[in-house]
């Protein structure tokens, strides 16, 4: 992957911020998802690692209504109320909260006062922890709304092992706006991605971790039934699969852990053409890699983000993939050409982005350590990087929309000074 992006159009945001109270520093190396914002019309909200979820204004960050989530609060989506009545415009019908936790909970809130409308619990469909582990409880890794909003998707999934064996419990579910559950896709693989298309008509799923009968990373749904409709797999060996998924209108990018590319499909799963991102390279007497985290596709044009370098023969190693924590575009209908690339310098928990704009919430580089990886990095889909945005700390969660721009800042206390950087807070600032 080579290219040159076009020079940094910095700009200078202007952050308004809120403290969302106290949190243990992260470490030197990932911790699992603690936080999660989400923007809607006039409303942010923030999911904190203690199950808060707080709804503020948009503009003065002044809270309207808090509740607590049962589990730690990691997704959130709006979902509109359906009832046509315009009472409600400018303000988010039904905030949908996600959790990982004992029971996994799904819950929607009302978005003006923040009464609870339903609640599901994953739990009953995935079984209980088997340890007493943040990593075997479940986990709600994904929510999705069709264009109207009007429909909920939800993937969940449940680690367990046993000496050497590995098995995951995982189901995607469909809920109408009153919490009706329409149908539900059960397997035993990991699902870490999930996107409906512009039409409403289908939904992309990408499984991660494939070590049961359910052998394939990318499965695609009918979204009124639930019925399966296509799949496709990197062909690779081992578990690995698939790292991410986005639709563009009948095409679907996919991000491959499998074999470290992305790739464009068709309809039916048609390979319309694959790039090299991070894959297999000798580098100093090891062959070194780093998984493609994110895909994300929009009029035309496809961008992915890499994550960690990793040693084919352990984890550790004190070698770099040249390619490792950057962010690639591609042209969708000149079969994968690249139209630029750029440094993200830090691991990146999800992207944000909505339109042309792509905001890349970036934390530590753990085998680095450099507090100036510490950044929300901002890039225009079409042209490249356009600015970016320091935090003491590291950023964990970003969310873009109606022309603002959200981010989490969690503290990290790296272990070569002990120094804690940064805070436990929300900023907010304006695009426009």
């Amino acid at each position: 992957m080579a290219g040159t992006a076009e020079p940094d159009r910095e700009r200078e945001l202007e952050f308004r911020s809120a403290p969302l109270g106290d949190i243990e520093a992260a470490r030197s190396r990932h911790m699992w998802t603690r936080s999660a914002v989400h923007v809607a019309d006039d409303l942010v909200v923030t999911g904190e690692w203690d199950g808060t979820v707080t709804a503020r204004s948009i503009d003065s960050l002044e809270s309207r209504w808090t509740v607590d989530h049962p589990d730690h609060a990691v997704g959130i989506e709006t979902l509109d109320s359906g009832d046509g009545d315009g009472e409600n415009d400018g303000v988010a019908a039904t905030v949908v909260v996600a959790g990982r936790g004992e029971t996994g909970t799904i819950a929607a809130y009302d978005g003006e006062t923040g009464e609870q409308r339903w609640r599901y619990d994953t739990v009953a469909d995935l079984g209980a922890a088997v340890k007493e582990t943040i990593f075997y409880r479940p986990y709600v890794v994904g929510l999705e709304t069709d264009t109207d909003g009007e429909t909920l998707y939800a993937a969940a999934r449940r680690y367990e092992r046993d000496g050497e064996i590995r098995r995951w419990h995982s189901t995607v579910y469909a809920f109408d706006p009153d919490g009706s559950l329409r149908w539900t896709y059960e397997t035993d693989a990991s699902p870490i991605a999930i996107e409906s298309d512009d039409e409403g008509e289908r939904l992309a799923v990408g499984y991660n971790r494939c070590t049961g009968d359910h052998d394939t990373g990318l499965v695609v749904l009918e979204a009124e039934s639930g019925d399966l409709e296509w799949t496709w797999d990197p062909g690779t060996e081992g578990d690995r699969r698939v790292g991410d998924v986005s639709f563009d209108g009948d095409s679907i990018a996919v991000s491959s852990h499998g074999d470290k590319r992305g790739y464009l499909l068709g309809p039916g799963g048609a390979e319309r053409w694959r790039v090299d991102l991070a894959v297999e390279t000798d580098i100093g007497g090891e062959t070194l890699y780093a998984y493609p985290n994110h895909a994300y596709a929009n009029d035309g044009r496809v961008a992915f983000v890499t994550g960690n370098t990793y040693a084919v023969e352990g984890r550790e190693t004190e070698g770099r993939h040249p390619n490792e924590h950057r962010i690639a575009a591609f042209d969708i209908d000149a079969d994968g050409e690249l139209l630029w690339d750029d440094e993200v310098r830090g691991f990146v928990h999800g992207l944000a982005a909505a339109g042309d704009t792509i905001a890349t919430p970036c934390a530590q580089n753990f085998r680095v350590r450099d507090p100036e990886t510490h950044a929300v990095r901002r890039f225009d889909l079409e042209s490249g990087p356009i600015g970016t945005e320091r935090t003491e700390g590291i950023a964990t969660g970003g969310a873009v929309d109606r022309g603002s721009l959200a981010a989490i800042e969690e503290p990290v206390a790296y272990h070569d000074d002990g120094r804690t950087r940064g805070e436990y807070a929300l900023h907010v600032a304006s695009l426009e």
